[in-house]
């Protein structure tokens, strides 16, 4: 077993692949033994498919031997719990749920499979896809890689430490309220956050139930590269059968070298703040950018209100999250107060399209501190952030994600390395509507390599 495997990129182990210089079974049993060695600290891949896997990797490496490579052929992937597994309970984190049984794959699943990827299992989330922490009543903790006493994030916290650890190579996790982008800060991996209703939800609800689609939530992949991110965002696109469109042609990269674009910082929120750690990530990286010629402004009367936004997004997301919820007690908003909610939301986005006619990227914080200590106290009025040292109100830090996600913005969180204290810091590239890869082509050029936890070398 090549010792080196976890440290790969996809793209690298699809290429050893090509070469044959290792097999896709060995890359399946190397994950399935790091997973078993390695995950009782941390807790990541709580639904474990290992002799499917197995299979899938024989069958992959039949397919080598024949010439025949699709984009992920061999690559060992896991998936967040919130997917429906063929053969597992598709919980969220509810014991309700623990009996139900997924009859088929999640669509987006299905088209990972169909790429030729072999899915090991499923990793950990929080109740509902509700928390920036990992812990559930049927799986229990997740730690994060780099500080077992704090949080990977959530809810795609199973996901980001489960890269992180290199106990897969890809990963695909949803985000209603940063729950790709703050999971990947916290554990300084790749994460995107898609453009709204470019990857299909199907297969992404608890229990099996039907909804009817959601005007916030999306899906998207975690990776040890952003190439990595682009090329699953590649297999997954296109919406599903029930859209009126079944097919999507994304635009390129808006540039391919730094310099060339045009970025807007944003360091500043009416209502969330930002450490030291990540203000100063987030300058030092603006610094760069300048340094490499890339038109670099913190000002701009093109930007929508923040703080309007912020009124808006949680407007739809309390009104989503708080559906059916028998411990919610305020009463739910009129039809009509909807239907004004949604037209602000769509004044939003076209605010933000006109801004991206004169800039081409937003850096802001994912989240405003590294990783915080796991807590137990299910109030986020009473949870405790230290900001430099000072408390900070936690439920605020939704407005970082919210900015991308109330105007169905893509968004790319990119590890920029190690805090003082070896945490991972971070933040989050918001590109154009379905300019994903304009986002994710941005990542790969700033963001650093990825800082391996002390666990996982």
């Amino acid at each position: 077993m090549d010792v080196s495997f976890h440290r790969m990129t996809a793209a690298q182990l699809a290429a050893g692949l090509k070469k044959k210089a290792f097999s896709a079974q060995e890359l399946c049993r190397a994950a399935i033994e790091r997973i078993e060695a390695l995950d009782p600290q941390i807790n990541a891949v709580v639904v474990r498919d290992f002799e499917r896997a197995h299979t899938e990797a024989r069958l992959a490496d039949e397919a080598l031997a024949r010439g025949e490579q699709k984009a992920l052929t061999g690559i060992p992937m896991t998936v967040k719990e919130s997917f429906d597994l063929r053969g597992h309970a598709t919980t969220w984190g509810f014991p309700v749920h623990s009996e139900h049984v997924a009859r088929e794959d999640a669509l987006a699943v299905q088209r990972l499979k169909a790429a030729g990827a072999v899915i090991l299992g499923k990793t950990n989330v929080p109740p509902a896809l509700g928390d920036w922490q990992s812990a559930n009543p049927i799986y229990g903790r997740t730690n994060n890689p780099h500080d077992l006493t704090r949080s990977p994030g959530g809810s795609s916290g199973g996901s980001a430490a489960a890269i992180a650890m290199g106990f897969s190579a890809l990963e695909m996790g949803s985000d209603i309220g940063g729950s790709i982008r703050v999971p990947a800060a916290f554990c300084g991996v790749y994460g995107h956050k898609s453009s709204h209703g470019l990857l299909p939800m199907g297969g992404h609800t608890a229990g099996g139930s039907r909804v009817a689609p959601q005007l916030l939530s999306v899906i998207g992949p975690l990776a040890r590269s952003a190439q990595d991110l682009a090329i699953a965002l590649d297999v997954v696109a296109g919406p599903d059968a029930e859209s009126p469109a079944s097919k999507v042609v994304l635009p390129l990269p808006r540039h391919g070298r730094l310099g060339s674009f045009r970025v807007f910082v944003l360091n500043h929120h009416p209502v969330a703040r930002a450490d030291g750690n990540i203000l100063g990530a987030l300058e030092a990286l603006a610094d760069h950018l300048t340094r490499e010629g890339a038109a670099v402004a913190r000002q701009s009367s093109l930007l929508p209100d923040l703080n309007v936004q912020w009124k808006t997004y949680q407007t739809i997301l309390h009104t989503i999250i708080s559906r059916g919820d028998p411990s919610v007690t305020r009463p739910p908003i009129s039809a009509h107060d909807w239907l004004d909610a949604l037209d602000m939301q769509l004044r939003i986005r076209r605010q933000w399209a006109d801004f991206f006619r004169h800039f081409d990227i937003v850096l802001c914080p994912a989240f405003g501190t590294p990783a915080f200590p796991h807590t137990d106290e299910a109030d986020w009025r009473k949870r405790p952030l230290d900001m430099d040292g000072e408390p900070g109100n936690f439920g605020s830090q939704l407005g970082w994600a919210g900015i991308a996600t109330v105007a169905n913005l893509p968004s790319t969180a990119i590890p920029l390395g190690l805090s003082k204290t070896g945490l991972p810091v971070a933040v989050q590239a918001i590109g154009p509507f379905l300019e994903d890869k304009t986002a994710i082509a941005f990542a790969g050029m700033v963001g650093h390599e990825i800082a391996p936890p002390a666990l996982a070398m």
